[in-house]
């Protein structure tokens, strides 16, 4: 069994995640404040730490006509920056509509009384959730994930 973690970048918070190969699911792990950013990176090096992943996924957001946008840059930043501070393999996965699903996920677990309000901040970790098991589910075809040597 191997344990991804993922992280779906964004400008006031950064989502986390955590799955493995073998359920090829995911759940919300953490919400991390995108600035300051060194106060980020530490925190997320110690989730790295106590999870030990085998590979780090972080979304790459892509409009819906697959084209990239701003905040395509921050992510490929964030990644490269991650690749070079971890001897983890990072790789960029395309995160469209991810955010919009999970806020649909959120919607409906408060609908069935399972989630609270207050937790609709964890949003952000949903998203990397999906984001996490859409890459669990195609580690078997290669044309849907991009790898930090072929984003350049």
């Amino acid at each position: 069994m191997a344990t991804w973690l993922a992280v779906d970048v964004g400008t006031v918070t950064h989502g986390v995640a955590v799955g493995n190969t073998v359920t090829q699911s995911a759940r919300p792990l953490a919400n991390l404040p995108a600035v300051p950013s060194a106060q980020c990176a530490k925190k997320l090096d110690s989730l790295i730490q106590e999870w030990k992943p085998s590979g780090i996924v972080v979304g790459l957001p892509i409009s819906t006509d697959g084209a990239e946008q701003r905040m395509s840059v921050r992510a490929r930043i964030f990644a490269q920056d991650l690749a070079q501070r971890t001897d983890v393999p990072v790789v960029l996965v395309d995160e469209r509509n991810s955010s919009l699903e999970a806020a649909k996920v959120f919607a409906e677990k408060r609908a069935l009384g399972q989630s609270k309000r207050k937790q609709g901040e964890q949003v952000d970790a949903w998203a990397a959730a999906l984001i996490l098991e859409r890459h669990l589910l195609a580690l078997g075809s290669s044309t849907s994930l991009l790898s930090m040597e072929q984003s350049h």
